[in-house]
């Protein structure tokens, strides 16, 4: 007998999946229970490296929705929409998963195949997650976004002040979030790295986002051409596949 893809909380996870969150707080909603069914995930448990990157995506979304109580963003609309986008398409990557489909994502399948082990390192996983979420997911979410909203993607636009604002957030979590992944040894090291790494880590994020709203400003173009919008999305995630290999190889983590 072939052991369900979630093990025993297989059915859990499917249940939690077959809703789809409509508004920001029940993304994060979403988030919090998927978090607490991957740590009990076989055979790694709470080292498995989906749950490693959930949990800082649940941290980064969770803030966002702080931010969009404390009016934070210019077009708080734009920034709701987005956040449903986004998880939407992490959502869809675990259903295809779920179902075994050859259609799943292969910057997400590098990922999910961890779960069964080898283990992986947490800050690695966590990155390949960042990785497969933000350079392919993150362009096809806007792009849905603005075609929902009837807007487009303008450099310098309120939308995009907002999208920018987004980095701030990550820079603000970004340090907490990386010294929790790391080991005794390595928090020594960076330790007396002192700031590098956070600012390495932002700069980084900052340079991926910015390089997903052009991806999107690519694809928008090019929305109503089947053909052209398919090469996009292959292109992408062919990238994306390659980078999230490598994060999770040896290489990888010795780098991280």
């Amino acid at each position: 007998m072939i052991e369900p893809v979630w093990g025993p909380v297989h059915r859990d996870i499917v249940d939690l999946l077959a809703d789809h969150p409509a508004d920001v707080p029940a993304v994060v909603d979403h988030l919090t229970k998927l978090q607490d069914l991957l740590v009990r995930l076989p055979p790694l448990g709470a080292s498995c490296p989906l749950a490693d990157f959930n949990k800082l995506y649940l941290t980064i979304t969770s803030s966002v929705l702080d931010g969009l109580y404390d009016d934070r963003f210019i077009d708080p609309a734009f920034l709701s929409r987005l956040d449903v986008e986004f998880a939407a398409r992490y959502f869809d990557a675990m259903r295809l998963w779920t179902d075994s489909s050859p259609g799943t994502p292969k910057a997400w399948s590098c990922l999910f195949e961890r779960m069964r082990g080898p283990d992986a390192r947490p800050l690695p996983s966590a990155a390949a997650g960042v990785n497969a979420h933000i350079n392919f997911d993150l362009p096809f979410a806007l792009v849905t976004t603005f075609d929902h909203l009837e807007s487009e993607p303008v450099d310098g636009s309120d939308q995009h002040h907002d999208y920018l604002e987004i980095n701030n957030i990550f820079a603000d979590k970004i340090p907490g979030l990386r010294r929790g992944y790391l080991e005794r040894w390595q928090l020594l090291i960076d330790m007396l790295n002192g700031d590098i790494d956070d600012w390495y880590q932002g700069e980084l994020v900052e340079y991926t986002r910015d390089v997903a709203w052009r991806n999107a400003q690519k694809i928008w173009r090019c929305r109503h051409d089947p053909d052209a919008r398919e090469c996009e999305r292959t292109r992408l995630d062919d990238n994306a596949a390659a980078l999230g290999r490598l994060l999770l190889s040896p290489l990888g983590a010795f780098l991280q």
